[in-house]
């Protein structure tokens, strides 16, 4: 079949609502989905039913194997007959009720579009369907880029905890056991072992070795997957449905640990001269097979594990990396804006960051109060250790005790083994407790005593961990009025607030909303590999007069969403390419009545127009008649005047 003159160009929507509404599903998931099997599964439906078909399915080719990433339908045979045949054409088939094409042209991902019977007489048979899979090839490349990116951030934020705990341990076997069990949960796998050569002998010693005595095993330098990483310095990967890869394991190992390996990754340990003197093995992928992902990540964290390993004096370099990537996630934190509040906020920051002052960051929801302790925590001399952070609100009493402070293998029915605590993790750091008004009354007082006496005990341990974090709460309550409430002690309450920062809400930030929106629009742009488009001057007026209940999260998604579904080619956003995503001004509570007479209105409008002043100060009289212009007496004055209550008895 000929490639259809239609295949770059996008069917007109106008005739099939149906399809219109279901490419706006696939481009909003496309633009807000970080996991790509979720994708599939919310859109692939949608699309099905919009063409009015049986099956729809994403298939891909691996080492001549065939596997749906996801479809909508009752489950059918592939039919593998005409899948190679439409890679290797790279063009569409029609065969009978199968349709099969590329996702894209020339794509090597191996991945294909198969419907069964999914067209409607109103739709062609061939450059709808083909267009179809140019807009999924674009909808999955831009999830599976997020979920890259993500997974990159995270995994650097635990190779620097990670790292952070090597370096306080200077023993042989714990360190090769931290290793082992960072590298299986950052990696997702079953276990984990560190090979190192012993020339002389010619053999490899495995640590740790699970149902071996002593915990150690020996091989020959030269046996199974790891002899070969060994002997030619590369990674390896065996993959677990792949017969040819499976022949090469030394199964003897296998029957020596009593353990089955279905999925190995293999990577070379170097010193800091290059010299090869190890390996470091994971084995048994958990849901699959090791990526390209999972052997960069695991290289990386060889080279920490190299640096740890060989002596004391590459404690240097080990701090070295730790403070490069600390650089880089700072270089990322930055509060945007120039109002007042701001400035005089980012002034503040500056007078306490190194300081060991208790800090407390009130604010409403979405306004960026993790920003403003990251901000503190990278200007301070701390700025190379950890920076952890809890939320509060999402943990039970009993959970966030041991979350705080670590429990001991054995303390409690799941407790199957040591965990280190937050306040452990984050030594020598930065520990944010977030949403610290959502604690429970018990959760208090356990963290006062760490606070007072600088000395943590696990759940169902004795011994006495001393602890040097730094503690930045934050929350979007009013502590204050909770203590007199007695919801929140008193004693926690100043010993948290010895210096308070407040975040004003978005709406209140005036011009700072557009230097925003041109920070994030211009990020997302960058991700979404397109230019930056522009703001007229309509559209900077409308995203100033939105109210942003969501405050700069809120703004931030806004953003986000703009960069992945304006057209490529537009270069200027005006104020109706906002109306799909901003909401027209919510009317106040209570609107005026267009039937009062001028006096009266005017009278209703000052009222209003107090009170809301008083509110966003959260009662602050002075500050409220600075906002209005007024001296504090002449605020009480026309308070009184209009038959406010001034509070006053």
């Amino acid at each position: 079949m000929a490639r259809s003159s239609k295949a770059s160009e996008i069917p007109s929507l106008d005739a099939h609502p149906a399809l219109a509404e279901a490419a706006s599903k696939l481009f909003y998931r496309a633009a807000t989905e970080a996991d790509p099997s979720e994708f599939l599964h919310q859109v692939l439906p949608a699309l099905s039913q919009a063409l009015g078909g049986e099956y729809l399915a994403i298939a891909k080719g691996e080492k001549g194997q065939w596997r749906t990433l996801g479809s909508s339908g009752p489950q059918r045979a592939l039919p593998v007959e005409f899948l190679a045949e439409a890679l290797d054409q790279d063009q569409p088939i029609v065969r009978g009720d199968w349709y099969v094409a590329p996702l894209a042209p020339q794509s090597a991902s191996g991945e294909l579009l198969v419907a069964y019977r999914t067209w409607t007489n109103t739709v062609e048979r061939g450059g709808a369907l083909e267009t179809l899979a140019q807009w999924l090839h674009l909808g999955l490349s831009e999830v599976r880029a997020r979920q890259s990116d993500r997974q990159q951030i995270a995994r650097l934020q635990a190779i620097l905890e990670i790292a952070a705990q090597w370096q306080q341990t200077h023993e042989m076997q714990p360190l090769l056991e931290q290793m082992a069990k960072a590298a299986t949960r950052l990696l997702a796998a079953e276990r984990a072992s560190i090979f190192l050569w012993d020339r002389a002998s010619h053999a490899l010693v495995g640590r740790p070795a699970l149902g071996v005595e002593g915990n150690e095993l020996r091989i020959a330098d030269d046996a199974g997957i790891v002899g070969q990483v060994v002997q030619t310095g590369e990674p390896r990967r065996v993959d677990a449905d792949v017969a040819t890869e499976q022949r090469e394991i030394d199964r003897r190992v296998d029957r020596e640990l009593k353990f089955q390996t279905r999925s190995l990754l293999c990577v070379p340990l170097r010193g800091r001269k290059g010299e090869l003197f190890g390996a470091f093995e994971l084995i048994n992928k958990i849901g699959g097979n090791f990526t390209d992902d999972d052997e960069a990540a695991l290289t990386e964290l060889a080279g920490h594990a190299a640096i740890a390993l060989e002596n004391t004096q590459q404690v240097e370099q080990l701090i070295a990396s730790r403070k490069q990537i600390a650089d880089q996630a700072a270089e990322g934190v930055q509060l945007i804006g120039q109002c007042p509040a701001i400035e005089a906020l980012r002034s503040t920051i500056r007078r306490v960051a190194d300081t060991e002052l208790a800090v407390l960051v009130l604010g409403q929801n979405g306004t960026g109060k993790e920003v403003v302790a990251q901000m503190i925590h990278y200007h301070s001399r701390r700025r190379d250790e950890p920076f952890v952070a809890v939320n509060c609100a999402a943990l039970t009493e009993t959970l966030l005790e041991s979350e705080l402070f670590g429990h001991e293998k054995g303390a409690f029915t799941d407790a199957r083994e040591t965990r280190v605590g937050k306040f452990e993790l984050a030594a020598s750091g930065t520990l944010f407790l977030d949403e610290i008004g959502d604690m429970s009354l018990g959760g208090q007082a356990k963290l006062l005593r760490v606070l007072e006496e600088k000395i943590v005990v696990r759940v169902g341990g004795s011994a006495s961990i001393p602890t040097n974090t730094r503690v930045i709460a934050a929350t979007n309550q009013n502590l204050a009025e909770l203590v007199r409430n007695r919801k929140f002690r008193e004693d926690l309450y100043f010993r948290l607030n010895v210096v308070t920062l407040e975040l004003p809400p978005l709406r209140d930030r005036g011009e700072d909303v557009i230097a925003l929106a041109e920070h994030f629009l211009k990020t997302f742009a960058a991700q979404a590999r397109r230019k930056t488009p522009k703001f007229t001057a309509a559209a900077k007026k409308r995203l100033l007069s939105h109210d942003w209940p969501g405050n700069v999260r809120e703004l931030r998604n806004l953003m986000e969403r703009l960069a992945y579904l304006a057209p490529e080619d537009q270069e200027r956003l005006d104020a109706p390419d906002l109306a799909f995503i901003l909401s027209p001004a919510t009317p106040a509570a209570g609107a005026m009545s267009m039937d009062l007479a001028l006096a009266e209105a005017t009278e209703q409008f000052q009222t209003e127009y107090i009170k809301q002043h008083i509110q966003r100060v959260r009662g602050n009289m002075t500050a409220a008649a600075e906002r209005l212009g007024l001296h504090r007496s002449n605020l009480y004055r026309k308070m009184r005047q209009l038959g406010m209550d001034t509070g006053e008895r």
